[in-house]
């Protein structure tokens, strides 16, 4: 089995942000040289999450307004005790989730019919990062 591994650096001019990083993904998986395995997309930052959805600006715009009203901004979090600012960042972060897997098959990304894989950042304006590990033969 080989294993290949990358880094994605992300630095969002907004606190929120919603980035498709299908090709990049794509090219990873391309320099690897893996015909048949896996891949691991995820983010490396309690703050942001990783996503397989439709590239579609409607359900973009839909997703973020869930994430809003299950884990809105408020100022009464505990964790604001801290004298952090962003305890709704690590609960949409919880709801997205960290990473992903998608199969790899003959060379290529294994996905269903408009699948696209999404960095979401919850809590921009800084230096992130997200591993991409391809895994396989």
């Amino acid at each position: 089995m080989k294993f290949y591994t990358e880094y994605l650096w992300f630095n969002t001019k907004t606190k929120r942000a919603y980035i498709n990083i299908t090709a990049q993904v794509e090219e990873i998986l391309s320099k690897s040289k893996i015909k048949d395995g896996m891949i691991l997309v995820s983010a490396m930052h309690i703050t942001a999450g990783v996503y397989v959805n439709d590239d579609e600006d409607g359900i973009i715009h839909d997703i973020d307004s869930m994430l809003e009203r299950l884990a809105p901004y408020r100022p009464d979090y505990e964790h604001h005790r801290t004298g952090e600012t962003n305890a709704d960042a690590h609960l949409k972060s919880i709801l997205i989730h960290h990473e992903v897997i998608i199969p790899v098959t003959g060379s290529k990304l294994d996905f269903g019919p408009w699948q696209q894989v999404y960095y979401a950042e919850f809590d921009g304006q800084r230096k992130k990062r997200v591993i991409v590990k391809a895994m396989g033969e």
